[in-house]
C-alpha cells in the first residue's frame, strides 16, 4: 500500500488532508504530540468523518495510524523513507519545529532511495511550503543537498475547508462538505483524490486568503464586537452581512485588477463564500475563528494585505481598516494573544502596535483610517 505521512493529527488534518489520502487508497501516519489522539489512532486505526448538512452523511477513514515527533523520532524517520507524500496541516507558527525531523527523513532517504518525495505544507500562509524548505534546508549538509535534486520535491498549495472545534474524546470530525485543495506543479505526480493541480498558485491561494480568510476573520470580530456567539449567528444581522460584502468587493476589486478575474465570477464565489459561513450546522464559534489576532494582523495575512495592496492600486481600503480595526479590541480574555494584543495597545498605542505588527508606517493614510475605525467602533 501507498504510504503518506502527515503532520498534524488535529481535526483538520485527519479532516480534511489525511482523510483524502486515506480515501485515495495510502496508509496514512500521523505524526503529532497529542499522546491520547495517537494512542486512539493506533488502537482503532479508523474514525468517521461527517459532513456539516442536513442530510447526514459520514465516510469511514480507515488505514491510519500515529507516531509521536516527541517520543518516536527514528519511526518518524523511517516513515518518511517509505511514503511517496510529506504533507503538514499544524500551523505556520510551528513549521521550524518540525524542519530537523523532516530534514532527518530527508537525509536517511536520499541515501537509500531513488523514490521521489512530495512535501506539501497544507497552512493557511501564502508560501508556506517555501517557508518550510528554507527552515529544512537549513539542517541539511552540502552533500545532501546536492542529491535532492530529481528525488525531492516541495510544492506550495492553499487549502480551504472549514473544520470548527468539536469534541476532542472522539477521534471522528465534523466538517463542512465544501473543500478545495490547489497544489502548484507542472510535474505529474501521484494521485490524490481531491487534490488540483496548477501551474501558478498564487491567483488561487490569494483568491481565498483575501475572500475565505478574510471573510471569515471580518465575521467573527464584529461579531465578537456584537456578542454574538457563533459565525451563522452573526450572518442573521443584516448589517454585519452588508458590511462583509462590502469588505470582500474591496478585496476583490483588488484581486480583479492583480490577476485578471473575471469580476462576475469573482462576486459569485463571494456570495458562495458567504453561504457557506452561514451553515449552522457547524455551530462555529467567533473566538475560534478570532482567535490569535497579533497572527491574523501581519503584514502578509489576511486583513493588512489586501489593504496595503488595495493602496498601492489606488483602490479603495475603507471597510478594511474597520474589520483591521474591529481586530484591534478583539479582547477575548482566553485568546493568549489577544490578551498580549490588548497589552500592546495600552502600553505602546494604536500606532506602534500598527507599526510593530502589521508593517504599517505610523504616517500611513491605512494607519489614519484604522484609528477613526477604531475610535468609532469603540463609541458604540
Amino acid at each position: 500500500m501507498k504510504q503518506t505521512v502527515h503532520f498534524g493529527a488535529g481535526n483538520i488534518g485527519r479532516g480534511f488532508i489525511g482523510a483524502l489520502f486515506a480515501q485515495s487508497g495510502y496508509h496514512v501516519t500521523f505524526v503529532d504530540i497529542a499522546e491520547q489522539v495517537i494512542g486512539k489512532l493506533n488502537d482503532l486505526g479508523t474514525y468517521e468523518v461527517r459532513l456539516a448538512q442536513p442530510e447526514e452523511e459520514t465516510m469511514t477513514i480507515e488505514n491510519v495510524s500515529g507516531l509521536n515527533n516527541m517520543h518516536q523520532e527514528d519511526a518518524v524517520i523511517g516513515a518518511i523513507q517509505s511514503a511517496a507524500y510529506v504533507t503538514t496541516a499544524i500551523g505556520p507558527t510551528i513549521l521550524p519545529r518540525i524542519a530537523p525531523l523532516i530534514a532527518r527523513g530527508i537525509t536517511a532517504r536520499v541515501n537509500a532511495t531513488d523514490d521521489k518525495l512530495y512535501i506539501i505544507a497544507c497552512e493557511n500562509q501564502i508560501g508556506a511550503t517555501d517557508i518550510l524548505k528554507a527552515h529544512v534546508m537549513e539542517h541539511l549538509d552540502d552533500e545532501v543537498k546536492a542529491g535532492l535534486e530529481e528525488k525531492v520535491y516541495f510544492f506550495n498549495s492553499a487549502v480551504d475547508r472549514i473544520v470548527p472545534i468539536q469534541d476532542q474524546e472522539s477521534l471522528d470530525v465534523l466538517v463542512e462538505p465544501y473543500y478545495e485543495w490547489v497544489v502548484e506543479t507542472t510535474e505529474e505526480i501521484p494521485h490524490v483524490e481531491g487534490m488540483k493541480l496548477v501551474a501558478e498558485l498564487a491567483p488561487f491561494i490569494e483568491r481565498k486568503l483575501f475572500t475565505v480568510n478574510t471573510g471569515h476573520a471580518v465575521i467573527a470580530y464584529l461579531g465578537y464586537l456584537e456578542g454574538k456567539e457563533t459565525i451563522d449567528q452573526t450572518l442573521a444581522d443584516p448589517d454585519i452581512e452588508q458590511q462583509v460584502r462590502e469588505t470582500l468587493k474591496e478585496t476583490g476589486a483588488y484581486l480583479v485588477k492583480e490577476y485578471g478575474l473575471d469580476e462576475a465570477e469573482h462576486l459569485e464565489y463571494i456570495n458562495k463564500n458567504i453561504e457557506r459561513f452561514k451553515n449552522p450546522y457547524l455551530n462555529d464559534g467567533v473566538t475560534r475563528v478570532g482567535r490569535a489576532p497579533i497572527r491574523k494582523l501581519g503584514p502578509e495575512d489576511r486583513l493588512i494585505r489586501p489593504a496595503t495592496q488595495a493602496q498601492k492600486a489606488g483602490l479603495s481600503y475603507m471597510n478594511m481598516a474597520k474589520a483591521i480595526a474591529a481586530a484591534l479590541l478583539f479582547d477575548n480574555p482566553e485568546d493568549e494573544e489577544a490578551v498580549q494584543l490588548q497589552e500592546m495597545v495600552q502600553r505602546d498605542g494604536l500606532t506602534s502596535v500598527l507599526n510593530s505588527v502589521s508593517g504599517l508606517p505610523e504616517d500611513s493614510e491605512i494607519t489614519e483610517e484604522i484609528i477613526r475605525q477604531y475610535e468609532l467602533l469603540k463609541t458604540k
